[in-house]
């Protein structure tokens, strides 16, 4: 599994440790984009591989990072599922577990979590109204929380998605590129949780990087919103 983080010391051991809980966990990559903190310690004293990125270069740059670390690791056997965790989920991090079932048992291509529990999933709802609108013109989709970073998908599917929406674009961009594109995609409920996003001036600005992102990612797909549902018409005809 690949987390990609940034200033979270506080957090990444325990994720790192719930998430080597999970069945099967052989590999955590944590992906350190360039803290400023003992991130990338913290990780590696937790049991986790750290890849550090000696620049902030977002959250997209970060999963691919992580991606291409596993594939080297995985040379000379059948590519990893990868599962994609966000780095402040903390002892919660051992509930992925349904995320993963449906994608080995090869009834989805990529799972998306819905979180069970009442938290703030990143952005007002500004921003999530924005990414699910914009997915829904794509694709005809309309999911729960489209935001939501907690993924698990096969390295095919992962592979098809490249290269991804930049920064927090990615969620969006994942999730329409994979539609389009004869993907199966499923939500799953599952009781996970990470720290909530104040209301302060780093929230503020945190929130319109977001909506920045998730508009950008919109606009470069935009172009093809109709062959995308026309596609997904003729499939389901």
């Amino acid at each position: 599994m690949i987390i990609p983080a940034k200033d979270e010391a506080d957090r990444i051991g325990a994720t790192v440790k719930a998430a080597l809980g999970l069945a099967g966990a052989d590999l955590v990559i944590v992906v350190d984009d360039g803290s400023a903190d003992a991130t990338g310690q913290v990780a590696r004293e937790a049991g986790a591989r750290v890849v550090r990125h000696s620049r902030n270069r977002g959250k997209a740059a970060a999963m691919e990072t992580g991606a291409e670390a596993a594939a080297l690791l995985d040379e000379g056997r059948e590519p990893r599922h990868l599962l994609f965790l966000d780095a402040d989920l903390a002892e919660t991090a051992v509930a992925a577990e349904p995320l993963i079932e449906p994608v080995r048992a090869g009834d989805a291509d990529m799972t998306v979590a819905v979180f069970s529990s009442i938290v703030k999933l990143g952005g007002h709802g500004f921003v999530v109204r924005l990414s699910r609108d914009g997915i829904h013109r794509a694709t005809g989709f309309t999911p729960t929380q489209p935001l939501n970073g907690q993924r698990c998908l096969t390295r095919a599917a992962f592979e098809a998605a490249r290269p991804l929406a930049a920064g927090f674009g990615v969620e969006t961009g994942l999730t329409i590129d994979l539609l389009r594109q004869g993907f199966r995609v499923r939500e799953v409920e599952v009781p996970l949780a990470h720290r909530a996003t104040g209301t302060d001036w780093r929230a503020q600005a945190h929130r319109a990087r977001q909506f920045r992102d998730v508009a950008r990612a919109l606009a470069a797909r935009e172009p093809a919103v109709v062959a995308g549902l026309d596609r997904l018409r003729g499939r389901r005809s």
